[in-house]
């Protein structure tokens, strides 16, 4: 007899034989399975980019600059640093009332300097094997120390949980189909 399969992992198909691991837990209490990266990633440190920022924001002060502000800020955006995705291989599957929640790894700020920017991440039940790229889960992450952090495949850098959630009355969502991948609903 075959088991219906209700939530895990799988390799999505273009790391298939790259020897990805799937997420597993550290314990046996554990409520996270543990993601690794699936390629080396270099955080750069926010630092610089912050002080480079800062210096041409001082540089324009001092020399009273008649840049308009959308010249501004199209200069902050490119000086600013954003967040570095980490491939991690896999995707999820789960029933359509379940999402998966990435976590930051405790040891993450605390050891290497590193946070999830947005806090925590959430993958959809639809995510799963969407058109544009197969369900693939990154993380993201910001690097807050002093130097450049390094990650290199294999390594944990978040926690995912399989959680349910409820529905309000009269709901109405759910009217559009999933289309994209990372971002695709914003």
């Amino acid at each position: 007899m075959t088991q219906m399969r209700k939530r895990g992992f799988e390799v999505i198909s273009t790391y298939q034989n790259q020897e990805i691991e799937l997420p597993q837990r550290a314990t046996k209490q554990a409520a996270g399975y543990d993601l690794q990266a699936a390629e080396t990633v270099i955080l750069p440190s926010f630092w610089p980019k912050l002080f480079t920022f800062l210096a041409q924001e001082l540089k324009q002060w001092i020399f009273a600059s008649q840049n308009t502000q959308a010249e501004r800020l199209a200069v902050d955006k490119a000086t600013l640093l954003k967040p570095i995705l980490v491939p991690t291989g896999i995707k999820a599957y789960m029933p359509e009332d379940e999402y998966l929640q990435l976590v930051n790894r405790s040891s993450n700020p605390l050891k290497r300097f590193l946070i999830l920017p947005n806090g925590i991440g959430v993958i959809d039940a639809d995510y799963y094997d969407n058109p544009s790229n197969e369900g693939h889960i990154y993380v993201q992450l910001l690097n807050f120390g002093l130097f450049d952090q390094t990650i290199h495949k294999g390594d944990r850098i978040a926690q995912a949980i399989f959680l349910p959630f409820l529905k309000a009355d009269n709901d109405q969502g759910g009217l559009i189909q999933r289309s994209g991948g990372f971002g695709s609903s914003d």
